[in-house]
């Protein structure tokens, strides 16, 4: 095991603790509107009228469940990272099982609700399994700032995903999948707090890296392109809720990158470079949503 995560196990320790007493137990099969249920006929075509969405909604569930599909890789890089002993190993294995109930209770409410073409969705799953493409972090920092920013990125387009479902069943579904995401998140962002007091420099350097190659959860889904600008263009996850809702809250005020002291050169530069990228994600965040809103209000004078 790498010095560090020897020296940060009490940490992970602590905060397996504080995440068991904080979880409350759920069951997918209590969440899912069985009742909506019918048969399949293998000769009859679905249907988008059966459960009318908007189509950046239904592009934000595929990616959603498709990314919750992708779990066997992430489970195997975090057991690489950081090893299957001790307190690292009992992390990653409960963050494996919470995380293995979101893909089934995503595909069974997707299923019976008809919301999505299930042979569609079948076909990208195979797919994206056979590809198994995820990010390969260079150092545990890397690790902890990347999964740190993927759980809350995640949270939070489940979250505006279920807020734009017009079904109940369907805005609990994602609510208690972004709750267990949004716990993950706390584990991860205070791992990066305690990887700083530790090696600070190392951190920084790592966190900039990551910032600078961070992609949306979702990347080497099948056009994932395209559905990722429908989920921008709704308003779901895009550059200004990076900004606002992970980069300033997150990077910069509870990991204070800019208040950090005795950092080496290297990781001076770092920063530096980390500050001025968030501020021009920012510039740029804000004025795609204010393009996207002034379509908006003028799509709406038009009708």
């Amino acid at each position: 095991m790498l010095p560090i995560l020897t020296e940060l196990e009490p940490t992970v320790a602590g905060l397996l603790d504080r995440h068991l007493a904080a979880t409350k137990e759920w069951f997918p099969h209590e969440v899912v509107p069985w009742s909506q249920g019918r048969d399949f006929d293998p000769a009859e075509a679905w249907d988008p009228d059966e459960h009318p969405v908007p189509d950046a909604v239904r592009s934000a569930l595929y990616v959603n469940l498709l990314t919750e599909d992708n779990l066997p890789y992430y489970f195997s890089t975090i057991n690489r990272m950081f090893g299957a002993d001790g307190a690292w190993g009992t992390w990653a294995r409960r963050w494996t099982a919470e995380e293995g109930r979101h893909s089934i209770v995503i595909r069974d409410y997707l299923t019976i609700t008809r919301a999505i073409d299930p042979r569609a969705l079948e076909r990208a799953r195979m797919a994206q399994v056979e590809c198994g493409e995820v990010p390969e972090p260079e150092t545990p920092q890397d690790g902890f700032a990347y999964v740190a920013l993927q759980e809350l990125a995640t949270r939070i387009a489940h979250h505006n995903t279920g807020k734009l479902l017009t079904d109940k069943a369907g805005y609990d579904v994602m609510k208690k999948v972004a709750s267990d995401e949004n716990r993950h998140y706390l584990f991860y962002r205070d791992m990066v707090s305690a990887a700083l007091e530790v090696d600070p420099s190392g951190t920084v350097i790592a966190i900039e890296r990551q910032v600078r190659n961070f992609e949306m959860p979702g990347t080497g889904i099948m056009d994932f392109e395209a559905h990722a600008k429908a989920i921008a263009k709704a308003g779901i996850y895009d550059f200004a809720v990076h900004h606002d809702q992970i980069l300033q809250p997150v990077v910069l005020r509870h990991w204070g990158i800019e208040q950090l002291e005795g950092l080496d050169a290297e990781a001076e530069k770092a920063r530096a470079a980390l500050v001025k990228r968030i501020g021009r994600i920012g510039k740029a965040g804000h004025r795609f949503a204010a393009r996207r809103d002034e379509a908006k209000q003028q799509e709406l004078a038009s009708v």
